[in-house]
């Protein structure tokens, strides 16, 4: 099942990012991805599951949180 995971990381420059992308381009499922460093989002789509993609993400060092519900 496809689902829309929305992470607030926070990265300070093109290297947090890069980090950031090399732990995405890792996980199965992934279909697509979107870093936005000004905003501080990133954006996974795919077959993934909400926890996998945080721990995950979480394991590059950055803080990170799923995006506030508005």
């Amino acid at each position: 099942m496809t689902e829309t995971v929305v992470l607030k990381v926070g990265m300070s420059c093109e290297g947090c990012v890069g980090a950031v992308k090399r732990a995405i381009a890792k996980m199965d499922g992934v279909e697509s991805s979107v870093v936005d460093i000004k905003e501080q989002k990133v954006t996974i789509v795919g077959n993934v599951k909400p926890d996998e993609v945080l721990e995950k993400v979480s394991k590059t060092g950055k803080p990170t949180e799923f995006w506030p519900k508005a």
